[in-house]
């Protein structure tokens, strides 16, 4: 746990910035027989990255229907007050931020946010991501402040619910790098790339929906959790403190969706955009707001497709032309070639041996590994600064 003795605010001297050390996106969650929890507490454990005096946190409701009342909020012992209260309710469609806690932390605590839900709450708002550093938990009852949850009343969970952004107050050069996507996204490469950055001044943080779509989504609770179109979703998501660099791996849901209402009632084959349509949805959607905000802004090509159960000649020809036009494309500040990393040498339509998760569509940890290392090697110049860091 992070030792919080003698924190130092500097926020009122101008010393440091707020980064994002930690995030993800926000969603609607899988809906099922129930959807309504009660006398619960959630608890996710986050791996700092850089030195910091002070920490606030976002939490989000951004896809619930009703009122979110979070009874109790801690980081560790302390508790993380809005508007000096210690209790939060988040309203439908919005996202919260807490006061500034003063907390001191250093690179490589684990700091534990918990939080407790009292009363019947809709839980609507969260995302489904997984990787090395991407584990929560929930126990049945009131362990808000606990030291730990009861192992016979609590279970480990890859949802994260309403918690979105961690923020800290660090020295100026620290920055932060979004990663942005769908699935591909929201499984493992971007936990390993917080592993190969840490001990540089980049933190890394995810902003990916499994399932998502640049140009369409879904409104039926069929797919819903399939989540936010890009339009919606990223002008929210790009809110990160600190953020110099943003990678986009997106955009084969819109070419493998598609099957026509004749197999699915809900994806016609209206919605199997160009390739044209979705490098101006590419460009118009991501590249130019990122650029607006003062980002660089990465391209990440698309995965290989071969054997996914949708696959045809037409998909992995609109995938080979897109994946051209984010490698050569001037509009980008450079391309991450991820399917250049993972793809076999025999085939390129096809995953390399030992990459592929068996569905033909998502890697294998292996592959996330190399993928990270492709991100890694492109972005991030080693520069440790321990020493820089103390004041912090």
């Amino acid at each position: 746990m992070a030792d919080n003795n003698n924190a130092r605010s500097h926020a009122d001297q101008g010393a440091g910035k707020w980064v994002a050390c930690w995030g993800n996106a926000t969603s609607i969650t899988n809906r099922r027989e129930a959807i309504y929890a009660k006398n619960l507490t959630l608890r996710y454990p986050i791996r700092m990255c850089f030195n910091g005096t002070m920490l606030r946190f976002r939490f989000s409701n951004l896809t619930g229907t009703e009122p979110v009342t979070l009874s109790k909020v801690y980081v560790g012992h302390t508790p993380i007050t809005f508007g000096s209260s210690t209790s939060i309710i988040l309203q439908p469609g919005t996202e919260s931020e807490s006061d500034a806690i003063a907390y001191s932390v250093h690179r490589g605590d684990t700091i534990e946010v918990s939080f407790y839900l009292a009363d019947y709450t809709q839980m609507n708002s969260g995302t489904l991501v997984t990787g090395p550093l991407s584990k929560g938990y929930y126990a049945y009852g009131d362990y808000a402040e606990a030291d730990e949850l009861p192992i016979n009343l609590s279970r480990s969970t890859n949802w994260f619910y309403f918690l979105n952004t961690v923020d800290v107050l660090t020295a100026a050069d620290n920055h932060a790098i979004v990663c942005y996507g769908d699935s591909i996204t929201a499984q493992s490469w971007p936990d390993y790339m917080a592993q190969q950055a840490f001990g540089s001044n980049v933190a890394i943080i995810r902003r990916a929906v499994s399932g998502t779509r640049i140009l369409r989504q879904y409104d039926c609770i069929t797919y819903q959790a399939y989540g936010l179109k890009g339009a919606t979703r990223f002008p929210i998501e790009m809110r990160v403190a600190g953020a110099s660099d943003v990678i986009i791996q997106h955009g084969i849901n819109d070419i493998i969706h598609p099957v026509g209402t004749d197999v699915n009632p809900f994806r016609p084959w209206s919605d199997l955009p160009t390739v044209e349509e979705m490098q101006q949805g590419i460009e118009n959607i991501y590249v130019k707001p990122a650029k607006a905000m003062g980002l660089k802004v990465w391209s990440g090509t698309l995965l290989p497709i071969y054997g996914w159960r949708t696959y045809n000649e037409n998909r992995e020809q609109m995938r080979q032309a897109l994946n051209e036009w984010l490698r050569t494309s001037p509009v980008f500040d450079g391309c991450i070639d991820f399917d250049a990393a993972v793809r076999s040498v025999t085939n390129p339509k096809a995953f390399a041996d030992g990459f592929d998760s068996g569905d033909h569509l998502h890697p294998s940890e292996r592959a996330y590994e190399t993928m990270a290392h492709a991100a890694t090697h492109k972005l991030i110049r080693y520069t440790p600064r321990l020493d820089h860091e103390e004041l912090f």
